[in-house]
């Protein structure tokens, strides 16, 4: 089997131990920038695709001739066109590995660099001012999170190692299993009223799309923040901008948007209550060993005639 892994713009599935242990069956070629067109793909019989990087249309899925599996990393698939995939006999494996840590992580720093400003701070110093406000801490302070899977408990699990009282909504939790994670369970209204921290770990789906829209954001308190490391599309952005340019939330750590990359002069770059991270929630050493791990698992596993876990579509 030949094995092209694309889109490696970090540089880091070479060494991986995973990709090591493929090269003991496979021929396996690291691609850690873009392949161009199709030609380059050509004679690979599998792909592992690090998240949604490569977008794998009909035009290209028509053109990938000797592609008989692709190892998709993550939960997201929505970039790829499974009929299409179907038709061509192209098996899409999934190549899950639970829940991004990078990600939970990320939302308590966020929180922490919004409410301590931190950047604006840094930069003040950076200029020669020594300015140095009152600012708040997260213990003894409500969090309130938006869609209780894997990140979201992670997330509550070090909110509570601050001190933090954490209550979450999930469209589908329970009271039980709410207090499994060590939350409360709140009706997502009531949740964005009592919130000092609202985080948001939610997938995106047509349901979440727009979630918290302008009278949503009116429901929180002056003083809190919103923080997203999940989807940008889940917070109606224009409304956000106005709420923060109203002065109506106290502001926001945010890792996702509408559309990726930012654009320069957005909006949001405008307000030093708000931070801004490039989507690297999931891009860590620890997520990276994890997609190797699951993604090489499935081609050994296709190689050995073993099922693999797919996508449902």
């Amino acid at each position: 089997m030949r094995v092209a892994v694309l889109d490696d713009i970090h540089h880091v599935w070479d060494d991986a131990p995973a990709v090591q242990r493929l090269r003991g069956r496979a021929e396996v070629q690291v691609f850690t920038t873009a392949f161009g067109d199709a030609s380059a793909l050509r004679g690979y019989d599998a792909l592992i695709a690090n998240r949604e990087r490569t977008r794998f249309t009909r035009a290209l899925l028509e053109q990938l001739t000797d592609v008989r599996i692709i190892a998709q990393t993550g939960n997201h698939a929505n970039h790829i066109d499974f009929a299409a995939a179907h038709e061509r006999g192209i098996v899409v494996a999934r190549a899950s590995t639970g829940y991004s840590i990078g990600a939970a992580e990320l939302a308590i720093g966020l929180a922490i660099a919004v409410m301590r400003r931190i950047l604006p701070l840094d930069a003040a110093l950076r200029r020669g001012e020594w300015v140095a406000p009152s600012t708040p801490v997260l213990s003894g302070k409500t969090l309130g999170i938006i869609g209780l899977g894997g990140v979201g408990r992670h997330v509550a699990r070090i909110a509570r190692a601050f001190g933090m009282r954490v209550i979450a909504w999930s469209p589908r939790l329970t009271d039980a299993a709410a207090a499994d994670a060590g939350t409360e369970r709140h009706e997502l209204d009531d949740l964005l009223r009592e919130s000092d921290v609202v985080s948001i770990h939610a997938s995106l789906t047509p349901d979440s799309r727009g979630l918290v829209d302008a009278r949503r954001l009116a429901l929180m308190k002056r003083t809190a923040v919103l923080i997203n490391t999940a989807r940008g599309p889940i917070v109606e952005e224009a409304a956000l901008v106005a709420a923060l340019e109203e002065e109506r939330i106290a502001g926001a750590g945010l890792d996702v948007f509408d559309r990726e990359p930012l654009s320069a002069g957005h909006a949001l770059t405008r307000f030093p209550t708000v931070v801004l991270t490039p989507h690297i929630g999931w891009p860590t050493d620890d997520g990276y060993h994890r997609f190797a791990e699951a993604a090489c698992d499935v081609l050994l596993a296709y190689l050995d005639g073993r099922d693999v876990p797919t996508f449902e579509h």
